[in-house]
């Protein structure tokens, strides 16, 4: 049974952080590319960053770059967003995907809120 188990999340003040995590269990996780979405209320989906499945570059939403580092460690088949400089608009829930080829897997989410 495939599993991406999103934590992390939380209640955060402007200029503050956090540090998303992602566990994965059923898939190899190793091969596939992984990636953090967010949606906040009223808008679409979009992706905030990506990690390949080897090596590679990392890929940032421009409203992040500088501020969001995403990694992974194949050995605990997890991936993590740190965020930081967090900012109001940076409110939405968090979503973790996992894709290789036309197979995606997605996360049930965890909210981040940045308000004082």
């Amino acid at each position: 049974q495939v599993q991406l188990v999103e934590s992390g999340g939380g209640l955060v003040q402007p200029g503050g952080s956090l540090r998303l995590s992602c566990a994965a269990s059923g898939f190899t996780f190793s091969r596939y590319a992984m990636s953090w979405y967010r949606q906040a209320p009223g808008k679409e989906r979009e992706l905030v960053a990506r990690i390949p499945s080897a090596t590679g570059s990392t890929n940032y939403a421009d409203s992040v770059k500088e501020r969001f580092t995403i990694s992974r460690d194949n050995a605990k088949n997890t991936v993590y967003l740190q965020m930081t400089s967090l900012k109001p608009e940076d409110t939405a829930v968090y979503y973790c995907n996992g894709r290789l080829g036309f197979l995606t897997y997605w996360g049930q989410g965890t909210p981040v809120t940045v308000s004082s």
